[in-house]
């Protein structure tokens, strides 16, 4: 393929709103990121060697880091693991949630224009806010709060870089811990990364876009910018990035329609909806990180596999293969 075929096949199939190279050529791009991604999987697995983890669980953990998109192999996810274990699988969780850009600056020794990258550091402000407000919900004494740090962190990695495992029930947490978990898995991870979600990139252009219709009614002469990373953005990826959330309201709400028709609870329906869709995994209640999704109906199941598969290809992509000219022999 030639190179703008190559970026009009990355522009249709890489999560976010803004897609952009690394380098000139699209080919160099692909075997940059493929490069970082495996380097960053091994040192995974080797450090999850060293902390005591059996050789299989270490490489099955790592590849679900990697991917977020993992299933723990045993019951209890990853809660029977050692403290270690848990902070190491939370800090590449983390990791394979920022923008693979990221790294590649670290890589090119501009450390300073990596930290520049806006996502990222609301991506990383997000994780800190969340797991604070988190962990001071959950300490009841001083005691308690190494514990429920490590809880908090990796539940909110988990669930924002939607990755899906747990080690805890957070069924059992107060209301206020369970909603923000519920929040973060709309917010979801960066673009340009492995996970999935809304990505934190579109939240910024739809509060900037939000702030800047606001400030025009105010000042309806005045012209503004919406800007990220210093460069503004482009009126067709204002307008993209807002069909996407209308499009996605419309899946979800029809999808949450459909599911009511079980005799399940509203809120086990809607986390249910926001987990698959949004790739997540475990939700609340019913579907909770210790229950699943047997006892739904076949209906409800299709549906929820269609969430997932849309919801994993930015919606659009999939949604163009009902377009009916897409099936004309041309």
């Amino acid at each position: 393929l030639a190179d703008g075929e190559n970026m009009h096949i990355l522009r249709a199939e890489s999560p976010g709103p803004i897609v952009s190279k690394l380098v000139p050529r699209m080919r160099k791009t692909a075997g940059i990121l493929y490069l970082i991604y495996l380097t960053m999987t091994m040192l995974e697995i080797i450090a999850l060697l060293i902390s005591g983890l059996p050789t299989f669980d270490a490489v099955c953990m790592s590849l679900g880091t990697a991917g977020t998109g993992g299933f723990g192999l045993v019951v209890d996810s990853a809660a029977s693991y050692t403290a270690l274990q848990q902070v190491i699988i939370t800090i590449f969780m983390v990791l394979f949630g920022v923008n693979f850009s990221f790294f590649y600056l670290i890589l090119m020794k501009k450390s300073s224009d990596a930290f520049k990258i806006e996502e990222v550091r609301w991506y990383f402000a997000i994780f800190g806010i969340a797991s604070i407000l988190i962990t001071l919900d959950l300490t009841h004494n001083a005691s308690e709060l190494l514990h429920n740090l490590n809880l908090a962190t990796f539940q909110v990695a988990s669930v924002m870089t939607t990755t899906g495992y747990a080690t805890a029930d957070f069924n059992l947490w107060p209301t206020f811990s369970k909603n923000i978990l519920v929040m973060l898995m709309f917010v979801g991870a960066c673009a340009g990364s492995t996970g999935g979600g809304i990505k934190v990139s579109r939240f910024i252009i739809y509060i900037k876009s939000s702030i800047r219709e606001v400030s025009h009614l105010i000042h309806p002469r005045s012209v503004k910018v919406v800007k990220m990373d210093d460069k503004a953005v482009s009126d067709e990826t204002i307008r993209t990035t807002h069909m996407y959330l209308i499009v996605y309201m419309f899946i979800f709400a029809a999808s949450l329609f459909l599911l009511s028709l079980d005799k399940h609870d509203m809120v086990t329906n809607f986390t249910a909806i926001a987990a698959t869709l949004n790739n997540i995994g475990p939700g609340l209640e019913v579907v909770g990180p210790m229950g699943g999704y047997g006892g739904f109906s076949v209906l409800s199941k299709l549906v929820m596999i269609f969430d997932m598969l849309i919801g994993r290809l930015e919606i659009f992509p999939l949604l163009i293969l009902f377009a009916p000219r897409v099936w004309k022999h041309r």
